[in-house]
């Protein structure tokens, strides 16, 4: 017999049952376009995965991103019969309502009485004897698309202790709004908890898809392999444009802000305020020291919920107001915004301080943040964009053929 051409070799690597795609993914020659119809999230496919959980006992990993229609998926599954045993809480709680990088502790669900164990205080990662009573855990966040956003984090800890304790992970894939692929690629070296894997600030990927790619690059302690079943978005593309229907985290509230953040997230390993303790968070930046250079203001208040020690608190900042601008125009070029820190480093008046985040209580170095101890040297140096981009070679390209081997969508 003779050998098979590499794309339906690819192809039939790939394994598709009852809905579910498994390790694989699917060769980009031959994955049709989608159609123009709506976007359906993986949770809105219960005809894909409701059946499977039945006679299971479930755990899920969720915050109130966790929707199918306007109800919590958990509050949906349990009147549809489904037994869930309990429920994981990432970052900001299971509902959702803690603070940016507070911990959050354990506790029984008040709508369902079901029990919460929180992975974002004491510990990251559900123990032995947290799943000892699981069969199959159910991960459905909604992620920003960011290295420093934690939800991949928070994938990795999940797929980690299924991996250790042989259960299966079903993941309810959802879009990524911001699907480009732009940034440094992180240097190991600078690996931390706002950085995690070797990847752009803006990875491209879905959490599904990124789980694929943990998996496929043998990212897991000991290069373990996770047994995994993805539901993927049915009707969607990288390049399309989609609007959250619930806030992903307390700051980032608005369409505008998700849109911005990875371009504005950078500024949180600088003294400059990207909004903290405004209702308009990721969508403006300032200083106190930039009166008198920029007209536009804002003043930083405790937010309870929110951000309760915000940077430049209860002082008026000057700076830039981002809330009508463009953010087609950053999916459109698939790349984020570095002139707005080239900017405001060049206007800032004491730019020994630009970097310094001791007046903050905010976690965000700068080199952490970027990925790279370049950047800040870049800024300071006033190189040009078209130099700095460069020096983001040729690990930028690499990462964007590696990933190829992962997405599920085109």
């Amino acid at each position: 017999m003779s050998k098979l051409p590499a794309f339906l070799a690819s192809v039939l690597l790939t394994v598709v049952c009852s809905g579910f795609y498994h390790a694989a993914a699917l060769s980009a020659d031959l994955r049709p376009m989608p159609a123009k119809s709506a976007i359906r999230t993986g949770a809105e496919q219960t005809e894909q995965y409701m059946p499977y959980l039945q006679g299971k006992r479930v755990a899920i990993l969720g915050n109130q991103t966790t929707i199918l229609g306007k109800k919590h998926l958990v509050d949906s599954l349990k009147t549809r019969g489904i037994t869930i045993v309990k429920v994981f809480g990432p970052e900001h709680g299971f509902r959702g309502n803690a603070s940016n990088g507070a911990h959050v502790q354990d506790e029984v669900d008040r709508a369902t009485g079901i029990p919460i164990v929180s992975l974002y205080g004491a510990k990251h990662k559900p123990s032995a004897t947290d799943l000892a009573d699981v069969d199959v855990m159910l991960f459905d966040l909604q992620d920003v698309g960011c290295r420093f956003y934690t939800t991949i984090n928070t994938l990795s800890d999940i797929m980690e202790a299924c991996a250790e304790t042989g259960k299966e992970l079903v993941i309810l894939d959802r879009p990524n709004p911001n699907g480009y692929v732009d940034g440094p690629v992180l240097d190991m070296k600078l690996k931390s908890g706002i950085g995690k894997f070797p990847v752009p600030i803006t990875h491209g990927m879905t959490i599904g898809e990124f789980a694929q790619m943990i998996n496929g690059e043998g990212w897991l302690p000991n290069k373990m392999q996770c047994k995994l079943k993805i539901v993927p978005v049915q009707n969607y593309a990288h390049a399309m444009e989609y609007t959250l229907p619930v806030s992903p985290s307390p700051n980032l509230n608005t369409q505008q802000a998700v849109l911005l953040y990875p371009s504005l997230c950078l500024f949180e390993g600088t003294i400059v305020s990207q909004g903290r303790g405004t209702r308009m968070p990721f969508t403006v930046l300032g200083s106190p020291d930039l009166k008198g250079i920029y007209s536009f203001s804002f003043t930083p208040v405790s937010l309870p919920g929110k951000s309760e020690t915000p940077l430049h608190q209860d002082q008026v900042c000057y700076g830039l107001d981002l809330r009508k601008y463009d953010t087609a125009k950053l999916r459109k070029a698939g790349k984020i915004n570095i002139q707005w820190m080239m900017d405001l480093y060049k206007a800032y008046p004491a730019k020994e301080k630009f970097f310094d985040r001791s007046l903050s209580k905010q976690i965000g170095r700068i080199e952490a943040l970027a990925g790279t101890t370049l950047f800040k040297e870049q800024i300071t140096m006033a190189k040009s964009e078209t130099e700095i981009r460069k020096s983001w070679e040729p690990q930028l390209t690499a990462y964007k053929v590696m990933r190829k081997k992962y997405t599920l969508y085109p």
